[in-house]
């Protein structure tokens, strides 16, 4: 790991937990942005519209956002922009670092911390995609395309981050053993 890393697992360590804070934080700051974004067209706000998938749907959902609520919208996705460089980097760090812990015994769960690792980052490369379709759904296209797109980068995305953070919290345990 320490090649990989080019830093020191103390260093790592203390990273990680720095990142995460900042992480968390980004996530504060995109629930109060995003909190404007929840009308009755989009009941869960920035979510419901990565994943309407058809350009009806996500023009209702833009329709509902005309105004003020339309700068929120922008400024809630430069903050996704921060915030899936953030959890990309944190999630694979600490992918990285639980499968560093891990006893020998736990080959296989070592192996799959790096793959779990490289995960996370395809899905903030998928974030990105997402990102940039919807960016350009609310600066007025009418591609119908782009609403697809995005619900089809969105929805593995989720479920990338998602087994991330599960390898995490189920790794942990026999990691924490090895002390």
């Amino acid at each position: 790991m320490r090649d990989l890393l080019s830093i020191s697992l103390k260093q790592a360590s203390r990273l990680f937990w720095v990142l995460l804070i900042l992480t968390l934080a980004t996530i504060v700051g995109m629930q109060i942005t995003g909190e404007p974004l929840k009308t009755e067209a989009a009941p869960g706000g920035i979510v419901s519209f990565e994943l309407i998938g058809n350009l009806e749907g996500s023009q209702k959902i833009m329709e509902s956002w005309q105004g003020p609520i339309m700068i929120w919208a922008g400024i809630n996705m430069g903050l996704d922009f921060l915030f899936l460089s953030l959890y990309g980097v944190t999630i694979a760090l600490g992918c990285l670092l639980v499968s560093h812990r891990l006893p020998a015994q736990y080959a296989f769960l070592k192996r799959l911390g790096i793959w779990m690792a490289w995960a996370v980052i395809v899905a903030a490369g998928l974030d990105v995609v997402e990102n940039i379709s919807l960016i350009y759904l609310l600066t007025g296209s009418s591609n119908a395309t782009l609403p697809v797109l995005a619900k089809w980068c969105a929805i593995p995305k989720f479920n990338l981050v998602l087994l991330s953070i599960l390898y995490i919290l189920g790794a942990l345990v026999p990691a924490l053993r090895k002390k």
